[in-house]
């Protein structure tokens, strides 16, 4: 492996993980209507998937999928309408601003549900499919054999849960104030938006 450009793949995938995206809406919303556990869940579904999608660019199966624009686009209008309807949920929930308990933060039920959603939004993102097949590969030395590509798709996946984990840790830690009912719906209102524009941008990007 060639350390140095591994380095500079860290760094960019560094920049990748921290711009605002639909993981992070996602994980946001399941952190404050859920609490840490369910947040943390969310985080490693999105961690899966990463995995599952870099594994996938690997084999050669995301190139095949990519080239199959039926089963591309199918992809893409799943994600598009997932996210919009994450979005939608959130953005009825600010209208009616109706909180009467706070869910509760563990229990199979909020993992399952985290990690649910954590994957869906990411799994149907084809952005990051097209990440690990057009911007991974320039970082690979010539002839670099599977673990070596593994290893960069891994990190980037690492690199994810590690920054998710911490957003979701932050945010129940200010979760007795973002609960609030009017900072609440303000949240609500704001991830819904921004999740219905991440599905409307990916819907419409060709």
């Amino acid at each position: 492996m060639d350390w140095a450009s591994y380095a500079a793949f860290l760094g960019l995938a560094i920049v990748v993980v921290l711009i605002p995206g639909p993981d992070f809406a996602v994980v946001t919303g399941n952190t404050i209507s859920g609490g840490r556990a369910r947040g943390m869940w969310c985080a490693a579904g999105v961690a899966t998937s990463n995995a599952v999608q870099g594994t996938a660019a690997v084999v050669g199966l995301g190139a095949l999928i990519v080239s199959a624009q039926p089963v591309f686009q199918a992809i893409k209008w799943a994600g598009a309408a997932y996210l919009i309807y994450l979005g939608v949920r959130a953005l009825r929930s600010a209208w009616r601003g109706q909180y009467p308990m706070a869910a509760a933060e563990g229990g199979r039920g909020a993992a399952v549900r985290g990690w649910r959603q954590g994957f869906l939004s990411n799994i149907t993102n084809p952005k990051v499919l097209v990440f690990y097949l057009a911007v991974l590969p320039q970082f690979l030395t010539p002839g670099a054999k599977a673990p070596e590509m593994m290893g960069y798709a891994l990190s980037h996946a690492l690199l994810s849960l590690s920054y998710l984990l911490v957003l979701s840790a932050f945010l129940h830690r200010a979760r007795r104030v973002l609960t609030r009912r009017r900072v609440r719906r303000t949240l609500d209102g704001l991830t819904g938006t921004a999740m219905v524009a991440f599905g409307a941008r990916i819907a419409v990007e060709r």
